[in-house]
């Protein structure tokens, strides 16, 4: 019995995981540009974890609906402006399509670095002043998850009846894909240019900040030891909701840079899945540290991609699961662990 138990495993997992090694060889730099646009939109919402959890040792579940919401707040604005979607693409000229995706970026970013900040003052500054345990914090923030969701499934509804609700936003097309060059055969679109340069931009930015400023200064040594910062000076309530304000406005911007990957991915439901890999991605590359955080994205990306050309489209998710297992395994703390506080230019 047990034999033919495990013989039918094995037809079974034969039927289910195509092992396309050729496949994977025939399009990889196809498979490495989308998975770099991916990761790209994976790393800077992975900065959000790595910045709350480098400061506050919280592992900030909402973080991912605070992506989700950037993707109703780029919609809120185009809506303000004058755009109103149709599922078609725009095309009304370089120069206004270029003010849309400014719009959409800003007001996504505005969005989500209210409600990060909104997040924190709500929920989890009153835990802290009353030195609540760090499980408590946990629970509070998968709760606070599952309260943005229905606020955008249920509430957002009865206050614009264009606004969330069950099912997808109507998609929002400010670009039309079109090649721009290849490399080595594969195909780069201005969109995923658009994804790739804006996300070193930001990053770029985002390391200059924490590395070179004043604030950045003061984020790293609530990292380092908050009794000492505030000793010598350093507001600890400020630089935590400063915090989650960067890691806000970061969710808003690749709020955008995704919808411009994926326009009909507007949904109430829509940053879980992604939240997940982006948490799983500052873990990877060593939670708490910024560049970790980046590193994990872009990894992940790439991981995904090629996993589901190697065992099936339907394993992609799974793939890159198994790769933070595997590498943890190995690296408990990741592949650059090196906490916030220590961490140097």
């Amino acid at each position: 019995m047990s034999s033919s138990l495990l013989a039918d495993a094995a037809l079974l997992a034969n039927g289910s995981i195509d092992f396309n090694v050729s496949g994977v060889v025939d399009q990889f730099w196809r498979l490495t540009v989308d998975g770099l646009a991916y990761g790209s939109i994976y790393a800077l919402v992975a900065v959000g974890y790595t910045l709350v959890y480098g400061v506050l040792r919280l592992i900030n579940f909402a973080h991912s609906e605070i992506f989700m919401v950037g993707m109703f707040g780029q919609y809120i604005g185009l809506m303000v402006v004058g755009f109103s979607p149709s599922g078609n693409v725009y095309s009304e000229g370089i120069v206004l399509t270029v003010v849309y995706l400014l719009v959409a970026m800003i007001f996504g970013m505005l969005v989500s670095g209210a409600t990060a900040v909104g997040l924190e003052r709500i929920a989890y500054r009153p835990l802290r002043r009353r030195g609540a345990k760090p499980l408590i914090f946990l629970i509070t923030a998968i709760g606070m998850s599952f309260v943005l969701q229905e606020f955008v499934h249920y509430v957002l509804p009865k206050i614009s009846t264009k606004l969330g609700g069950t099912n997808a936003q109507q998609p929002i097309m400010l670009v039309r894909q079109t090649e721009q060059f290849t490399i080595f055969g594969a195909s780069v679109t201005n969109v995923t240019l658009v994804i790739i340069v804006a996300a070193i931009i930001l990053a770029a930015t985002t390391e200059i900040l924490i590395n070179r400023t004043k604030f950045g200064r003061g984020i790293r040594a609530v990292a380092q030891d908050p009794d000492t910062a505030t000793l010598m000076g350093v507001s600890r309530e400020r630089i935590i909701m400063l915090t989650f304000l960067l890691g806000g406005l970061l969710a808003g911007a690749a709020a955008m840079l995704y919808t411009l990957k994926i326009p009909n991915g507007i949904i109430y439901s829509g940053g879980f899945i992604l939240g997940i890999k982006a948490f799983s991605a500052a873990v990877l590359g060593g939670i708490g540290n910024l560049r970790g955080a980046l590193l994990g994205g872009l990894l992940l990306g790439l991981a995904e991609n090629y996993g589901q050309i190697l065992f099936g489209t339907q394993w992609r998710d799974v793939v890159a699961f198994v790769v933070l297992v595997a590498v943890l395994m190995f690296r408990p703390t990741g592949i650059l662990g090196e906490s916030l506080g220590r961490a140097r230019v």
